[in-house]
């Protein structure tokens, strides 16, 4: 005789997972949903208030900023896994989504078997997420992709998210020794419900694709040009609207041909914020970054790229707490993965 289980089958599938921030009346944020599955694994610390509940562009933030780390059992993805995470972020709501450590892509034997990781956030108005996680570290002879879709609720959410690549494992010898490498960020915006509107519109798609010779037959690692991490920072909404213009401002005084040459002295006619800029400049330079700024479609489009990885974790942490507003709206967590 067969065996039949009393218990219903799970729902949910292997990799799935699921977040949802909502507000309780009259302000309260609280954790509604959280689950997930293997090889998909979920954190959640106590919220924490933010160091200052009032932004910079006058709007008062949440009691409590949530808080959850995106992890893998193993410390890795492993070859033909699949994860496929939802969040949403009610209104008045506001999250930061960490990592603990690098997000390792493990070796495949194939490289037709493809790891795939996909996250979709919904963000409602007046509700902000900043996703600010280590870089991806794919391994020698890995073949990954995955995406990112933001759906901003009547383009009134914010932004702040990152995604960077490292070339793999220094230590190791491994430099960009990949199969294949693809990610892809796109912010949609849905139609106004409360006017009957279901129409979805795609506000930027930014798309890095990295395989092992391209079309030219060149290497990878010989069409990086030395640098050992890529990366984006997407920054949009009223509550990142002072980072965004930071972020612009920098770039426009960036050193040009034929500018004024600072010198390496201190200078008695700098202010003490141009000396900062100028101190910031020369880590830059010591340090092999480069990046630019550029307002794209109600975006401000951060590209950066380093030498090495501390040189781009460094460049970003130093401009965020420069800026400062991140930390007094979502608190020290949110930079947790730039120390």
């Amino acid at each position: 005789m067969a065996f039949t289980s009393p218990f219903a089958k799970a729902a949910s599938k292997p990799g799935h997972g699921s977040i949802v921030v909502a507000l309780l009346p009259p302000d309260t944020p609280v954790l509604r949903t959280l689950s997930y599955q293997y090889p998909l694994k979920l954190v959640a610390p106590d919220p924490l208030p933010p160091s200052g509940h009032d932004d910079k562009d006058g709007s008062t933030a949440p009691s409590l900023v949530h808080t959850v780390f995106l992890l893998t059992y193993g410390g890795g993805i492993v070859a033909g896994d699949s994860i496929d995470l939802a969040v949403r972020l009610e209104t008045g709501t506001r999250l930061v989504l960490l990592t603990q450590g690098s997000t390792k892509i493990f070796k495949t034997a194939d490289p037709s078997m493809v790891s795939i990781q996909k996250m979709t956030v919904t963000v409602a108005p007046n509700s902000a997420l900043v996703y600010l996680p280590d870089p991806v570290q794919p391994f020698a002879q890995t073949a990954f992709s995955q995406s990112q879709i933001y759906n901003l609720e009547n383009e009134e959410g914010s932004l702040c998210v990152c995604d960077w690549v490292t070339s793999g494992r220094s230590a190791r010898g491994e430099n960009w020794d990949i199969y294949e490498y693809k990610s892809r960020n796109e912010v949609w915006t849905s139609g106004d419900k409360a006017k009957g509107i279901k129409e979805t519109r795609l506000l930027l798609r930014d798309n890095m694709i990295l395989d092992k010779h391209g079309q030219t037959g060149i290497p990878l690692a010989e069409r990086m040009d030395g640098y050992s991490v890529f990366g984006t920072l997407i920054i949009r909404g009223t509550v990142f609207a002072h980072l965004s213009k930071f972020f612009v401002d920098e770039f426009e005084a960036l050193p040009r041909i034929g500018g004024r040459d600072w010198g390496d002295s201190v200078s008695p006619d700098l202010t003490p914020k141009e000396q900062r800029r100028l101190d910031r400049q020369q880590r830059e330079k010591t340090n092999g970054v480069v990046w630019s700024a550029a307002n794209v479609r109600g975006f401000v489009l951060v590209k950066f790229a380093s030498r090495e990885v501390e040189g781009s974790r460094n460049w970003l942490r130093d401009m965020i707490r420069e800026e400062g507003s991140i930390l007094g709206a979502f608190g020290e967590r949110a930079v947790l993965c730039l120390k």
